[in-house]
Order: C-alpha cells, then sequence, then structure tokens
C-alpha cells in the first residue's frame, strides 16, 4: 500500500519553494501552495479510493512530481514501475507513447492518459506504415526503436532501447547492420559512441528528432562555460553530437541526476526539459543551475486538474487502448530489449 502524504500550505511550500526555472515562470509562493493544496489531497484520496497509482515523467510540471505522483522518472523506470505495482489503475502523468508502453505490459489493468496533448514530436515523426516500407529498403538489417515510439512502430521492428541501455544493446546486437529509429540526433550520438568503442556496425537511423533538445546548439554551450567555468555540463543523448561531445556527462534523465548527485561540482549546466531542473532544485538544494533550460508543452499539458479529471469522470479520449496483435507485437519488442540488456551485464 502507497504511503498518501496530506499536504498543509505551510509543508507543500516547505517541498517546493526552491524551485525556480524557466526565467521564474515555475515557482511557487505560500499564496500559490496554499490555492493548489486542497486538490492535491483530494488526488490523493481518490487514488486510495480508486487503486490507483500515479506516475509521473521527470519532465512533468513540479506539484504533481511531488504532490501526487507514486513513481517517478523516465520512461524505462515507470514502465518497471507499473509493472510492478499492484494497482488496477495506472495514470500515467506523460505522453500516450508512454502510456502505451504501461499497458503493454500490462494488459489487464486500465491506464489513462490525463495529458490535453498526449503527442510527442519524436514519437509522431514515424508511422507502422513508414517502418515496413524502410525493412523493405533495408532487408538485412536490425530494426532497433527507441522507447520514445508508437506501439504500432514497436510491433515492427526487432527490438526496444531507451537513452540508458541504447549504446550496450547496440554494441551486443549480434548483426552489425542497424537501422535506428525514429531519433535522427540519438542515431549520431549511437554512431559516434560505437567508433569510440572501436565497434564496428553499419548503423542507418530515421530522421525525427524531439524538438526540445534538438534547440540546443555548442555555440551556447561555449558561451556558458566561459561565463561560469567550474560548470559541469550534462546532456541528453537526443541532443545534437556536438553539444554531447562538449558535455562532462550524457545519459538519460536518471542518469544526469545520479551523476549530478554524486558528482562534487555545484554549478550544472542541464540540457534537457526543465522538469529535470526543477528536481534538481527541490532534490540537491545545494547545487545551482546555470543558463536555461527548454519547456516541453506536451508534458506539461498535464494538469492537477486533468488528473483528477481522470480519476472522477475519464473521456473515451483519456484511456490508452491497444489491439492485441499489435500490443504482442510490442511486447516482444520489449521483451527483447530485456534479454539484450541482460546479455550485455553478463
Amino acid at each position: 500500500m502507497l504511503t498518501i502524504t496530506k499536504y498543509t500550505p505551510d509543508s507543500l511550500y516547505e517541498k517546493l519553494k526552491n524551485i525556480k526555472v524557466a526565467s521564474g515562470a515555475c515557482q511557487f509562493s505560500r499564496k500559490k501552495c496554499a490555492e493548489i493544496a486542497p486538490l492535491i489531497n483530494e488526488i490523493n484520496e481518490l487514488k486510495t479510493q480508486k487503486n490507483a497509482v500515479i506516475l509521473v515523467h521527470s519532465y512533468v510540471s513540479p506539484e504533481i512530481i511531488y504532490g501526487v505522483g507514486d513513481f517517478v522518472g523516465d520512461s524505462y523506470k515507470l514502465s518497471k514501475n507499473a509493472v510492478e505495482s499492484d494497482a488496477d489503475i495506472i495514470v500515467f502523468a506523460a505522453v500516450r507513447f508512454m502510456g502505451e508502453t504501461a499497458q503493454i505490459l500490462n494488459p489487464d489493468k486500465k491506464v489513462l492518459i490525463p495529458g490535453e496533448l498526449d503527442g510527442c514530436t519524436l514519437a509522431d515523426s514515424i508511422t507502422a506504415e513508414q517502418v515496413k516500407r524502410l525493412r523493405s529498403y533495408y532487408p538485412t538489417h536490425t530494426f532497433v526503436c527507441y522507447i520514445n515510439t508508437t506501439a504500432e512502430v514497436k510491433a515492427e521492428c526487432d527490438v526496444c532501447v531507451t537513452s540508458s541501455n541504447v549504446y550496450d544493446i547496440v554494441e551486443t546486437i549480434e548483426n552489425d547492420k542497424i537501422y535506428f529509429l525514429p531519433d535522427k540526433l540519438m542515431g549520431q550520438n549511437l554512431q559516434n559512441e560505437m567508433h569510440r568503442r572501436g565497434v564496428k556496425k553499419d548503423i542507418q537511423y530515421y530522421g525525427g528528432t524531439c524538438y526540445v533538445h534538438e534547440e540546443y546548439d555548442v555555440e551556447d554551450l561555449q558561451k556558458i562555460r566561459l561565463e561560469y567555468p567550474e560548470a559541469k555540463v550534462v546532456s541528453h543523448p537526443e541532443c545534437n553530437t556536438d553539444v554531447c561531445e562538449n558535455s562532462d556527462y550524457v545519459g538519460s534523465t536518471e542518469q544526469m541526476l545520479d551523476y549530478m548527485r554524486k558528482e562534487e561540482a555545484k554549478q550544472f549546466l542541464m540540457l534537457t526539459e526543465c522538469g529535470l531542473s526543477a528536481r534538481l532544485q527541490t532534490e540537491f538544494p545545494d547545487k545551482s543551475l546555470v543558463g536555461s533550460c527548454t519547456l516541453c508543452k506536451y508534458m506539461k499539458s498535464n494538469t492537477l486538474e486533468s488528473i483528477k479529471q481522470v480519476l472522477t469522470d475519464p473521456q473515451p479520449h483519456h484511456y490508452v487502448n491497444i489491439d492485441e496483435a499489435t500490443r504482442q507485437g510490442a511486447q516482444k519488442n520489449i521483451e527483447m530489449m530485456f534479454h539484450y540488456v541482460a546479455k550485455a551485464k553478463s
């Protein structure tokens, strides 16, 4: 049974007071905390009544992460949390492809997406039909899809990867011909990493991008380094290759947080969505951020009000529904990811 916290305006303020990201757009006064605390408490009561669990991606707004989230992390970590939970209802505060992954792994549970904008520029950049055509052009390649894809796309590929395991899995795959999709920038970083490891692979890649991460450029990074020479630069592998090559650390959202947790430096430039910056300010108040971050409109479309709605009056578009043939194909794809992760560790 999950422990439900009942917040007072003061206790909520103490939790959120250090957050100041997106040029101050995301910050919490005592007045704001007094306004949202009753809604947070109502949602937490509803969870108990409905036997629901709320999974929250790190890019979602802080009042959701720290107010009502039961599990917080990146898509891979949250998918594992979904499997481990005994809840009847999964509310996935993120985007639709993440909710689909939870549904693929939990076919007997109801999965609900509260975000009003549940798309993703990366996941929406490719369809299952396009994958089929690509496979006809590259019949001898192993098709590796990023977890940021729809269930239909996963069902047409051979193995799924995340930003935390993509390099190890691709190195471990027996075939030396790889087609990676949909992220062009991650595909380029993958090529570079295999070269650094001395692994010879013919890696082709698709042209999709995440609109948040592709905005960062190396010129801005270098300007920040001049102004803050002691700052450590951490970036996501969805950023372009110049940015990644000039960063002190590159990894998934959870890996970035773990790096900053262990790193002795006190200043960081974080090249990813602003939600992770909010987590750093809350969980590591002795460390500070330099530069700016970028908001994802899709992740930020999840609100406390929309979470309450899916718990009290869910509409048809809130439900994640996947036909069984697609679900089984996508499940096989994800199971192959677990297979290669285990193989890479052995």
